[in-house]
């Protein structure tokens, strides 16, 4: 017989990465009901190991994974481990197949070889273990060092709430990659193109001259569009360090206090990607069902709502388009000496 299979609907997996474990990096996922699981070539990984399928002459135990189907280390296998013995089917973040097994699988075999390296077979009187699997011993304190290494220091984060200055930490690191300490100077980063078409998607007359009396909404929209699909923080620590005025205006450009290296390439590549969304769609109303479709695939977000009020189509009459806007950026662009 094979490996035992589960009939059970196949959970999703919530988050995805790889466990690394001295020189040995293995798959691991998390699924949406909270289990930890590790992929079923990764415990063949872990122990230095390639798959096999079962020849006709060994000594195998049935209805047992290939990777502890041993029969001599079969009266080393608990209960608790036994339960553990069942592949678990899921589906990964591609929307593909895999199969895996309760992480807590590995510790629990690494016990079964160093057992069967100290424990004498009372029926033998010689160790459970066999030469052949003897590497499997020594790799399995090797994979118990690291884990209790990890372990111990994940515990203390636990107990001392340092797991939340990580967190801190990894978000600043974040923060340092994208925004810069210094306030560039202004370079043009969103293109006429840019505005042309939000224009036309709203039925807005555009000349570039008149780019500069744009409705206050379209700085909203931009910070969604743009600065908001930039790594979560980002937008705050923008807001936090670009300077303002006296009245509270800002007096700089968000994507001056971008990196040049990181922060500013980002932003060419978001705005690239909206102009794109622009110029496929006939509509704001189709700009946003493509955009949340996007968002959605990018990062598993609920779709953006679109609030139709936002949509303010100005008359052509300048007076009135100016009396119905909400106001203008908050910003405004740079003189034309500077451009």
């Amino acid at each position: 017989m094979g490996e035992l299979e589960i009939s059970d609907k196949p959970l999703k997996a919530n988050y995805e990465g790889k466990l690394n474990l001295g020189d040995v990096e293995l798959n691991v996922a998390v699924l949406e009901d909270g289990t930890r699981l590790i992929s079923r070539n990764a415990i063949f990984k872990a122990f230095d190991r390639t798959k096999r399928g079962r020849a006709k002459d060994e000594k195998r135990a049935e209805n047992r994974p290939s990777f502890i189907d041993a029969k001599n280390l079969q009266p080393l296998i608990d209960e608790q481990l036994d339960a553990l013995l069942y592949p678990v089917n899921y589906i990964d973040s591609t929307g593909k197949p895999g199969t895996g097994y309760n992480a807590l699988i590995l510790p629990g075999l690494c016990k079964v070889y160093l057992d069967a390296r100290s424990k004498i077979n009372p029926e033998t009187k010689k160790p459970y273990i066999t030469q052949s699997q003897l590497p499997l011993a020594i790799a399995s304190e090797n994979l118990l060092l690291a884990l209790s290494t990890i372990g111990i220091i994940a515990l203390i984060d636990e107990a001392t709430g340092y797991q939340y200055e990580r967190e801190k930490d990894e978000l600043q690191k974040i923060l340092k990659a994208y925004v810069s300490e210094e306030l560039l100077p202004w370079q043009k980063r969103f293109p006429d193109i840019f505005y042309k078409e939000l224009f036309r998607l709203n039925g807005w007359d555009f000349t570039v001259k008149d780019i500069r009396k744009r409705p206050g909404v379209v700085g909203k929209w931009t910070n969604q569009l743009i600065y908001d699909q930039l790594p979560k923080g980002v937008l705050d620590e923008l807001k936090r360090k670009t300077p303002k005025s006296e009245s509270g205006n800002y007096t700089a450009r968000f994507h001056q206090s971008l990196t040049p290296d990181i922060g500013n390439p980002q932003l060419q590549a978001q705005v690239s990607s909206i102009i794109t969304l622009f110029q496929i769609s006939d509509n704001m109303d189709t700009f946003w069902s493509q955009f949340n479709r996007l968002v959605a695939r990018r990062n598993g977000q609920l779709e953006l709502s679109f609030n139709q009020k936002d949509t303010v189509l100005p008359p052509n009459n300048t007076g009135s388009f100016n009396k119905n806007l909400k106001g203008l950026l908050n910003v405004p662009p740079p003189k034309k000496s500077e451009s």
